[in-house]
């Protein structure tokens, strides 16, 4: 979801931004502009210099101009956190017993994981995505399932082994996983 807000919102900045420009461009190069617009024509300035200290010795005004920009500012670094944040867990802490712990690469996990689930009786290929913290991941996955394959049996296979067999190795107390489940499509062959 977050990926779409992030383009819906580039994509109306961008839009807005573009539309002032253009007409700002469009009436500074010799178009009439409609009556309403902020400014008539060529030689005239966006802000006039009364339109520009009207507010200014409001008490009010500078409160409210500094709130406004610190939660543009917020907003914008929130924003920017959330599309530079990693989407894939780099490594698993695996607890070895003796109450150190060593690290796992989390591509590996994913890569072994992977490889089990995909050995499963009618898994054509499958793929895996970890995420969460370091002491407790989480896993995504996507099943392509061939067509003769019950859903039931294929998930109950994937949490009875691969799962299982993650989470034992890797001594986690739990491995909680979404798994997606999607069937092979066939294109109709001709038999002649």
């Amino acid at each position: 979801m977050l990926r779409t807000v992030n383009r819906v919102l580039l994509g109306l900045v961008g839009l807005l931004l573009l539309v002032a420009g253009g007409s700002v461009l469009a009436v500074g190069l010799g178009a009439k502009p409609p009556s309403w617009w902020v400014h008539d024509g060529r030689h005239d300035v966006l802000l006039s210099d009364s339109a520009r200290t009207r507010w200014r010795d409001e008490g009010w005004w500078w409160p409210a101009v500094i709130a406004a920009l610190a939660v543009l500012v917020l907003l914008t670094l929130w924003w920017l956190s959330a599309v530079l944040r990693r989407h894939r867990l780099g490594e698993v802490l695996v607890d070895t017993g003796d109450g150190e712990g060593a690290l796992l690469r989390g591509r590996a996990l994913e890569g072994v994981l992977s490889d089990e689930a995909g050995q499963l009786d009618g898994v054509e290929r499958a793929q895996v995505r970890l995420t969460g913290r370091r002491r407790a991941p989480e896993a995504r996955m996507r099943l392509l399932l061939e067509p003769h394959v019950d859903p039931g049996d294929a998930l109950h296979g994937l949490t009875t082994e691969a799962l299982a067999h993650a989470r034992d190795s890797a001594g986690l107390a739990a491995l909680p996983a979404e798994v997606r489940l999607r069937g092979v499509k066939h294109r109709a062959e001709r038999v002649s």
